[in-house]
């Protein structure tokens, strides 16, 4: 996932009570009312900025979530600690398959599992990964002297790999990110990244992904064939409504989903912080009144994927469930564009999306229902 956005101007929020508004031009006329009905407990929304890292952003709000509920703490952490490593894996991944492999600054949700199982992790005040002078991230040059350095390697211009190439690249993320401390001190007690992580324990064992092809056999893992998976990270593939029972049953009992997804669609408006899948995309009526959506079949969902109409474009987390002034259900959704929108970084997007666009969703093994757990043998 490597989405990065700009916005025009964004519509104003009216709110009262449990009940949030969005609207089109006229101030005075509502178009969606949102009623929750499901809001899991989670950190506050972040800014990936300039920068293809919305996976990271995504899986850290997930293991920041994770952390409020399993040791009721509240923690910023750091993504960029997590994004150098894995620049770091995906480039030494890159040359070992010969310049074959992914090479880009995407990825998903559960990298930042694994990059936390293997370097730890750190808070957000101990690295930030802004030493160039800006606000926010800003990581277009970085991410071109990287990619041209790991290209460089693999042509071989000595005529083979020289033993010390690996030892350039920390250079690189210490020049754009910071170097990172050997150990720091977070109220009153010192930590290494490892000590960190061992004291708020979150191993990538206890997650999983599910998701949901025709072409796939059901309740088996397969490799999710999309270009950022550069982990080939498995998913175990459910039938299609049974997907989205899993989802409501997490949602439901407490715990936030990972969410790898498409945004591409014209029925995501980044205007209204709203995303539907209309009957009639052409309609006139289209963002200025409540219109009927499409049903969503698995076929749709599968034809969508092989299209190219649902690729892994975005990630962000799922924190709750909503209905709008007709009953229809919507997913709450945490982004990592800043405050933006009407919902203040957050978006409301219809069951019917949310079926049409999703590749795979990152949950804790305990957040499926027991059936689906044993059907999968975990």
């Amino acid at each position: 996932m490597n989405k990065m956005l700009k916005f025009g101007a964004l519509a104003l929020t009216l709110g009262l009570g449990t009940t949030l508004f969005a609207q089109e031009k006229d101030e005075e006329q509502p178009v969606y009312h949102f009623t929750e009905t499901v809001n899991v407990k989670h950190t506050p929304v972040d800014n990936q900025g300039s920068s293809g890292t919305c996976w990271c952003f995504a899986g850290v709000g997930f293991v920041e979530a994770e952390i409020l509920r399993q040791y009721g703490k509240e923690l910023n952490l750091s993504e960029m600690y997590l994004v150098r490593n894995a620049w770091n894996e995906k480039v030494v991944k890159y040359v070992k398959m010969h310049g074959l492999n992914t090479l880009s600054q995407g990825g998903e949700v559960c990298d930042v599992l694994y990059m936390i199982d293997k370097y730890g992790m750190m808070p957000e005040s101990e690295y930030t990964g802004k030493v160039i002078g800006e606000e926010r991230h800003m990581h277009n040059e970085m991410n071109e002297v990287i990619t041209g350095f790991a290209k460089s390697v693999t042509k071989r211009s000595n005529g083979k790999l020289t033993p010390t190439w690996q030892k350039a690249l920390p250079g690189i993320f210490d020049a754009y990110l910071g170097e990172v401390p050997e150990s720091f001190t977070f109220e009153g007690k010192k930590y290494t990244a490892k000590s960190f992580a061992e004291a708020y324990p979150i191993s990538s064992d206890n997650y999983v992904e599910i998701a949901s092809f025709t072409d796939q056999p059901l309740n088996k893992p397969f490799m999710v064939e999309i270009p950022d998976n550069w982990t080939w990270t498995p998913a175990y593939n459910l039938e299609f409504d049974r997907l989205f029972e899993a989802l409501d049953y997490a949602l439901e009992h407490g715990y936030t989903v990972g969410w790898a997804q498409d945004v591409s669609d014209k029925g995501f408006s980044r205007k209204l912080g709203v995303a539907i899948v209309p009957e009639k995309p052409e309609s006139e009526e289209l963002w200025t009144e409540v219109v009927k959506e499409k049903t969503i079949t698995a076929e749709d969902h599968q034809r969508a994927y092989d299209n190219w109409e649902t690729t892994d474009d975005h990630s962000m987390l799922i924190v709750g469930i909503a209905k709008d002034q007709n009953g229809t259900k919507y997913y709450k959704v945490k982004n990592s564009w800043g405050e933006a929108g009407p919902y203040k970084g957050y978006w409301y997007c219809s069951e019917s999306f949310v079926r049409l666009h999703t590749v795979f969703f990152t949950l804790h093994k305990d957040a499926l229902p027991k059936a689906v757990k044993k059907d999968l043998g975990l």
